[in-house]
């Protein structure tokens, strides 16, 4: 089986509140990818919309290329799951 072939379940999993904006980036670049996961924009905006709010200044525009996929509706809703992850959070 090839890397890219290999499926991730969460790449999330594992994250807390605490996690740096890095981090957050990171998973926003897996699901806008597809890195071992479905390609995934509202995921994707959701991870970057959670770095740039730590002031990830890549996630920003990465955000904005995301925004640019999706309708409003699924910016709203990629905006409640970036809170709700919050809230979750450990």
């Amino acid at each position: 089986m090839a890397y890219s072939e290999i499926l991730l379940e969460a790449p999330e999993a594992g994250l807390t509140r605490e996690a740096p904006a890095e981090e957050l980036y990171r998973v926003g670049l897996i699901y806008s990818t597809g890195m071992g996961v479905s390609v995934d924009y509202l995921a994707a905006h959701k991870w970057f919309n959670l770095a740039a709010a730590l002031g990830h200044d890549e996630a920003k525009v990465c955000r904005q290329e995301m925004a640019d996929y999706l309708s409003p509706i699924e910016i709203v809703k990629a905006q409640r799951s970036a809170r709700e992850w919050l809230r979750q959070a450990n």
